[in-house]
């Protein structure tokens, strides 16, 4: 008997550091939200109210636009934070008391999961994306074009050196905070060890293939009108 069990503990597989960090550590959805909640408020509320610090040009029909985009962008961006929060919350996993119907109900972890996931892809490959195309153009290695009709003018200089050393950060520092709150509740959610290590292979080969696809976008400007 105690031979049997000696032998099942050694084929048990063993955490690495990052199954270890992810499965007790909480306070990256706590430093996501507060990161999120920075950002909406600092720029994107703070442009939508008609904030020049951080714009590189003068957008058209900024009223009718480029205002009510910031705006609703910031309102995501919170909402977005608060998720993560939940994602370490009993409450993420199981229905509050007071949603009517559907109270004391678990919570299907994919529900959460798969989207966060998404998320926090589109997150690192922009941020990732950002970065190295920014540094290229400053560099002098590729252009980049953005749609005519949506500037008067626009300093696309000033426009790479704010997203290289400010805006495409945030993206990056925000995917990552995301990620690790993810990783958190699919071990919190009972997402098997095995199941785990496989879908984190696969999701970070997603993630290198999106930064790809996001970097020949921009480089070789062959989707039309993109704009990031």
């Amino acid at each position: 008997m105690q031979k049997t069990t000696i032998n099942n503990m050694a084929r048990a597989p063993k955490w690495n550091a990052f199954e270890r960090f992810t499965k007790r550590a909480v306070w990256p959805a706590y430093a996501g939200c507060v990161w999120a909640l920075i950002y909406a408020v600092f720029v994107r509320f703070y442009q939508a109210a008609g904030g020049a610090i951080g714009m590189s040009g003068q957008p058209r029909n900024p009223e009718l636009g480029f205002y009510m985009a910031s705006y609703l962008a910031g309102v995501s961006i919170m909402i977005c934070g608060f998720i993560l929060v939940g994602l370490v919350k009993p409450w993420g996993r199981t229905v509050p008391a007071w949603v009517p119907w559907i109270a004391g109900k678990s919570v299907h972890r994919a529900i959460i999961l798969i989207p966060t996931l998404l998320c926090t892809a589109f997150l690192l490959a922009h941020g990732a994306a950002g970065i190295v195309t920014r540094a290229l153009f400053l560099a002098g290695i590729i252009a980049i074009n953005l749609p005519e009709h949506h500037w008067i003018d626009i300093d696309l200089h000033d426009m790479a050196l704010w997203d290289l050393l400010a805006y495409e950060p945030w993206f990056l520092i925000m995917g990552l905070l995301s990620g690790l709150t993810a990783a958190h509740y699919a071990q919190a959610s009972g997402v098997s060890l095995p199941a785990l290590r496989r879908g984190t292979a696969l999701y970070l080969m997603f993630v290198v293939l999106l930064t790809t696809l996001f970097v020949c976008a921009i480089a070789f400007d062959f989707v039309d009108k993109i704009s990031f």
